[in-house]
């Protein structure tokens, strides 16, 4: 399969295993897997070992969790950690992981800047842990549609048309 990025053609490895990221939720494995989501307010990071060759994306609502009820993914700070704890456990390092941003739109010009709270937030426990973050594409009025290439860490990105 080939795909067009910045008007060039990229080869994708049609042996990657395939899988849908809903929001909430988080994946890392250390078999190579090319990850598809869609976001609107809602963020994405994807970290990649560059040692390893092996990385992993999140895909959280919210911000911050307040402490109350279950602490999910749901919510950026948590998304955040749990997915930094599962690169540590397929092997990597801290040191060896870089990170991508996406997300974070205000669709619906709300006052309550939901998106860009959890670009914040992102960016802010990335830092904490010292990872530098080596691309992004965040806020905006228009949502996103990814494809994250576990194995290479090659994310592809379009914006979401409106229809009507």
């Amino acid at each position: 399969m080939e795909l067009l990025l910045n008007k060039q053609k990229v080869k994708m490895d049609e042996e990657l295993g395939k899988h849908y990221l809903y929001p909430s939720a988080l994946f890392a494995e250390k078999k190579p897997y090319l990850v598809d989501t869609v976001l609107g307010s809602c963020v994405a990071v994807c970290l990649f070992d560059t040692r390893l060759k092996i990385g992993g994306i999140n895909h959280f609502m919210l911000p911050l969790w307040n402490g109350n009820g279950l602490a999910s993914p749901k919510f950026g700070n948590i998304a955040t950690e749990k997915l930094i704890e599962k690169m540590l456990r397929n092997g990597s390092s801290v040191n060896d992981l870089i990170a991508k941003v996406f997300g974070g739109a205000n669709q619906m010009n709300s006052s309550m800047n939901i998106g860009a709270r959890n670009i914040e937030i992102a960016k802010e426990v990335l830092a904490n842990h010292g990872i530098q973050i080596v691309a992004e594409n965040v806020g905006g009025t228009v949502g996103r549609k990814l494809k994250y290439n576990t194995g290479t860490g090659q994310v592809m990105m379009k914006f979401l048309t409106k229809s009507m």
